[in-house]
Formats: C-alpha cells, structure tokens, sequence
C-alpha cells in the first residue's frame, strides 16, 4: 500500500475572520460552532486563459475566508505544470494547514485532492475508489479523510473527485458509503463530504450519497440553481457539499467573479455551516481513542 503524501503548515493563528466565525452560538440549548467550507475543483491551476497560477487559486479561496477547504484536480511534481507541488503553495499562501492524497502516480508525478484548513487536522485516510475498464482503464479516482478539531468536538472532513462514466460513478458513491467510509466505525457525526462529484441530483449516484448525508444546498433550497460548472456560463450543478444529520446549513453559493470566471474551470462552492458540539458533561467524560486507518 502507498503511503499519502501529506504535511501541515501551521499558522501562528489564525485570522481574523476565522475567530470570529469560531465562536459557541446556542440554539435552544445545543451548542454550535459556524463553520465556512469550500469545495473547488482547480484544474491543475491551469486557468482558462492559459496561466498557471497556484497563487491565483489562493487569491480565490482567500476572497471567501473558508475555514476548510477542500480540493481537488490538483498537480504535485507535475511536468506539466512546472513540477510544482500545488497543494502546499496553495497552503503557504492561506497560511493553513493540508493534506494531499494522490488518485494518481506516475514516477514522481502525483495528482490529486487536499484538504486545507488552519484549524488542528489530522490525517485519517487516503484511498482509491473503485475504478473500470471502458474499454481502457480510466483516470483513477480517490478520496482523502481527514479529522478537524472544532473546540471538544471532531469533524470527521472527506474530499472526493468521482469519475466520468455514470457505472463507474454509481460504485464509487457505493464505496463512499460502505464500511470503508462513511459508515466506518470511527466516522461518526458531524461529517462533511465535499468535492467534484460529476453528477447531477437526479442520478443514481446522487441518490446514493443522499441517503447517508444531506445535500446543503437543498437544506436552504428545494431548488438549488447554484451551478458550478463551467466556470465562465455555468449550466450544471457537479460540485457539492453533503452533511451529517445535526449540521446546520445558513447559506450555501457559488463564488462568481470575474476572477473565478477564469482561474478554473469550476467555480468554487462555499457553505455556511453550524457545526453541533458536544455538551460539557460529555466534554468531561474520558474521549473515545480514535486510530487512524492505514494510508494508501
């Protein structure tokens, strides 16, 4: 099995935006802490005017003040793209913590997805998602399971970028749902899926990770119309947010300028979230050990 590649980066604090957004709210009488997520597929950073641009994709995310992000379409070491290791520039520039699962290796190229946030983050797994032949083997597909520290309480975080042929889509969202997943043991509520998923809500995929989690947006919409995808019209809605029952969902839209219109090929999702956190008699009570699974 092959190990992630992953590293942090450690802010001295973090900003401003972020404590704010990090303090208790109380609704009839459970705590929550707000919570801004973004998902972002980056296109390599390969903008549709040409420009790779690492430090553009961070100028984007920064506009949002997200405290997680999740990325995906990301090169580490990559010819292509000046052997640069997008994840961590992308890091260094955020002042955030990441870590980078590759879906993909070719010698000492890697292309994959991350998981960004200053928040305390470790790394529980990273894995390959079910892949087939059609008829020649297609570009393999992964997922990145991270755990964030939000006061006593631990978000269990999942970043995915599913494929592009529907039957491969429909066991890929099986595989996220299984014992391996999102019904692991140790992934209990709250837990956030995010990522390029390739789908439309009225697939068999969908349907799929919809009976686990929820879909944000629909938690603020019956008829989510935020599409992301493409970058400069948008027509389709591929990149979500799911939740765990207990998450509060306040608002959840596309980031639409005229720099995202070009920075990507996607344009980035960013949900408003209230996270559940734990009451003090159970901050109290001994904490469950929690082992990482292997890395892949």
């Amino acid at each position: 099995m092959r190990q992630a590649q992953h590293a942090e980066r450690v802010p001295e604090r973090l900003s401003g935006a972020a404590r704010c957004r990090l303090m208790i709210a109380s609704v009839a009488g459970q705590a929550f802490l707000p919570l801004r997520v973004m998902t972002y597929n980056v296109h390599a950073c390969k903008g549709r005017d040409g420009v790779i641009s690492p430090r553009r994709i961070a100028r984007v995310i920064a506009s949002a003040a997200p405290d997680v992000v999740a990325l995906q379409e990301l090169d580490v070491g990559r010819a292509r793209s000046g052997k640069l290791d997008q994840a961590e520039l992308i890091a260094q520039e955020l002042g955030m913590r990441f870590h980078f699962a590759p879906a993909m290796r070719v010698l000492e190229e890697a292309y994959g997805d991350a998981i960004l946030s200053a928040l305390p983050m470790r790394l529980v797994k990273a894995g390959a998602l079910p892949a087939i032949r059609f008829p020649v083997r297609l570009e393999p597909r992964g997922a990145l399971w991270t755990e964030i520290r939000l006061e006593q309480t631990h978000l269990q975080m999942m970043v995915t970028h599913l494929g592009l042929v529907r039957r491969e889509r429909r066991l890929q969202a099986d595989a996220l749902c299984g014992a391996e997943w999102l019904t692991h043991p140790d992934c209990g509520n709250p837990a956030i899926l995010a990522g390029d998923f390739n789908f439309l809500s009225r697939s068999r995929a969908y349907a799929r990770i919809a009976s686990r989690l929820q879909d944000a947006q629909r938690l603020v919409s019956r008829q989510p119309h935020d599409a992301t995808f493409p970058a400069r019209y948008p027509r389709f809605r591929i990149d979500y947010v799911f939740v765990s029952h207990g998450i509060q969902v306040d608002r959840v839209e596309t980031v639409r300028t005229p720099e995202t219109q070009i920075a990507s090929d996607h344009l980035p999702l960013v949900a408003d979230l209230r996270i559940p956190v734990r009451q003090q008699a159970e901050h109290n009570a001994p904490a469950k050990h929690v082992q990482a699974l292997d890395h892949v």
